[in-house]
């Protein structure tokens, strides 16, 4: 499967997705672009996954009739990550086009 990592989220997430193939947005040379923009470039670039920090995201985009799913953690702090990675693996194996999860990551 192939991921994209919008900017901001953490890099040490690759990690936990050894099976996959995972892209930043600065890797790809979007690190700029708006939320639409970036979903419409991910999914004719081929990603099947976007993962994110910006929990406003599907107040601001319509996901129905997308080609990818995107995965959204309510924090990037890595400590706090570290805590939650078996989960966020899961969240992205199981994500599906035109859809959105959240992986909840509490404060200690």
């Amino acid at each position: 499967m192939r991921i994209l990592f919008d900017q901001g989220t953490p890099t040490a997430i690759r990690n936990a997705l050894p099976e996959h193939d995972v892209r930043t947005a600065n890797q790809q040379g979007r690190s700029t672009l708006s939320n639409g923009e970036l979903l419409r470039v991910a999914e004719e670039a081929g990603f099947h996954v976007l993962l994110t920090t910006d929990t406003g995201l599907p107040q601001q985009q319509n996901l129905k009739g997308r080609a990818l799913a995107v995965v959204i953690l309510n924090k990037n702090r890595g400590v706090l990550i570290k805590r939650k990675l078996k989960e966020i693996a899961a969240a992205v194996n199981s994500a599906k086009p035109g859809n959105y999860s959240v992986v909840e990551i509490a404060e200690p």
